[in-house]
């Protein structure tokens, strides 16, 4: 069997710090705001996988249909020995990926999480025993230093996370993948595109009320991790369309006006009747606007694949 190797490039207490500055910042802005990537521990995770299986949440399923359909066209335009994932987790739907590229030499995945990195990476190694993985705990919207491995390197963001990124982050995100590239190397980005609204609203506001209770996660995790009193019933999940900036919001609204407490942060929040906490950003996006964002980062759109109801795209961009 291939090594497995695991290089932590974020310190040990680096989730605890950047919790507490997102909370200390977002909480004492107005409007209030707290980052998404605070809904997922590990009942959080479990809400996740059962939102991807709703059959309001389409953006999994039309994901897996593109790879499934087009992954030995995207490995014979990519070309790839390394592939690099960004924001791994469990690297389920890499799998397809994998299976198309039987010159692959090496898989770098990429996560915050440890316990998922190894998790992965044990599943991956028991099939794919010539394969050399390196894995990397880091946060991706960071700088990254990648292993030393053989090019072409394929640097894939699937699911759609670009989408929870602002406009401005997107930009500084984009610029600093087009740094990692090489000549011959490529980025293979997946997007969520924009729809009628009715669709988009039901798939982050399901009947079966699961994705409210993911919202109200968030609530849970800043309770345990930092002592605060947050009570989720005294909040409303909200997921509302916003067709100027082309994305949808997902909130918690305050049902009365109430304080709470956070020991851990020597911070009193109040909260008026009505107020809302913004929890996630997810911006949906047409295939111009992608080129563009791309071109502004030097990258050049060169494939473009949807599923067959073209509700969800990957594209594959190249370094100018």
């Amino acid at each position: 069997m291939s090594p497995f190797l695991l290089t932590r490039t974020l310190p040990v207490d680096a989730t605890d710090a950047a919790l507490r500055a997102d909370v200390l910042h977002g909480l004492t802005r107005h409007p209030k705001t707290l980052p998404p990537k605070w809904f997922y521990d590990a009942h959080g995770s479990e809400l996740f996988e059962e939102i991807t299986r709703l059959p309001e949440y389409y953006p999994t399923r039309a994901e897996r249909e593109i790879l499934v359909a087009r992954a030995p066209e995207i490995a014979a335009a990519s070309g790839a020995k390394t592939l690099i994932e960004l924001g791994s987790g469990s690297s389920e739907k890499t799998r397809h990926l994998l299976d198309a590229l039987p010159g692959l030499h090496s898989y770098v995945p990429v996560d915050v999480s440890e316990s998922a990195l190894r998790g992965a990476a044990e599943a991956l190694l028991v099939e794919r025993p010539d394969l050399s993985v390196h894995a990397l705990i880091a946060d991706f919207t960071g700088e990254l230093a990648l292993p030393d491995t053989p090019g072409p390197r394929l640097v894939a963001f699937l699911g759609g996370t670009i989408g929870n990124l602002l406009p401005d982050e997107r930009a500084v995100f984009l610029k600093s993948v087009r740094s990692l590239l090489s000549p011959g190397d490529a980025l293979l980005l997946g997007t969520d595109l924009v729809k009628d609204e009715e669709v988009l609203v039901a798939a982050y506001d399901d009947a079966a009320g699961v994705t409210a209770a993911f919202n109200k996660n968030v609530l849970t995790v800043v309770d345990r991790e930092l002592g605060a009193d947050f009570d989720p019933a005294d909040f409303d999940h909200v997921a509302r369309w916003d067709r100027r900036q082309e994305w949808i919001e997902m909130r918690l609204r305050a049902r009365r006006a109430l304080t709470v407490k956070i020991p851990g942060l020597d911070l009193v929040v109040p909260f008026e009747a009505g107020e809302d906490l913004r929890t996630e950003v997810s911006a949906k996006f047409r295939k111009e606007g992608i080129r563009a964002e791309l071109a502004t980062a030097g990258l050049r759109l060169t494939q473009w694949w949807t599923d067959s109801a073209n509700r969800f795209a990957l594209s594959l961009a190249t370094a100018v």
